[in-house]
């Protein structure tokens, strides 16, 4: 039987009861790599495009890890489209949020921006400004958001592309999302 606290108001809980909660989530924190990979293998549809979802985060990982970026920059871009299912209208959002406790400032911007970013490349094809992404031409990392869109996002559909396996970067999500990198909030 699972043990379950004692109350159902927080303000009645008690030390044991946190106690259990603790655990609880220490077990869930040790698991997150493996519900992310996951969550990776749910994104194997094509959504309109000529590669599936997981074909595009797997090709977007695999040009950063060839151009010599960093293991947590390179699992920043696998995981950068990771919140596409669960919030397709504010995707970069999630993905950042999820992401925040284990990477830089610089990657948890890029991930959190990268949709408007990304727009340059087609937000004029439907209405919009494909200049949003100048809001922030003063921030510092304008040009490395630009940069991941250009080099990484925006040419990783292309099925004809050698990318990695997944289980090349289950080491580096491993790495990246362990519970001993986690910074509190």
């Amino acid at each position: 039987m699972t043990q379950v606290v004692s109350f159902t108001r927080m303000a009645d809980g008690t030390a044991e009861d946190y106690a259990l909660l603790d655990r609880v989530e220490a077990e869930e924190l040790q698991e997150f790599p493996d519900r992310v990979l996951g969550w990776l293998l749910t994104m194997d549809d094509s959504a309109g495009y000529q590669i599936s979802r997981l074909d595009h985060s797997l090709q977007a990982a695999t040009r950063a890890h060839r151009a010599g970026e960093d293991e947590e920059t390179v699992v920043c871009t696998l995981l950068h489209d990771i919140g596409d299912y669960l919030a397709p209208a504010n995707h970069s959002e999630v993905a950042a949020a999820m992401l925040r406790p284990y990477v830089s400032d610089k990657n948890h911007w890029i991930v959190k921006h990268h949709g408007v970013f990304q727009g340059y490349y087609y937000f004029h094809h439907v209405g919009m400004d494909r200049n949003a992404r100048d809001r922030w031409r003063d921030h510092e990392h304008y040009q490395a958001t630009v940069d991941f869109c250009a080099n990484y996002d925006q040419n990783s559909f292309d099925p004809d592309y050698d990318s990695e396996p997944l289980s090349f970067f289950e080491p580096m999500v491993r790495r990246v999302l362990d519970e001993s990198r986690r910074r509190p909030f």
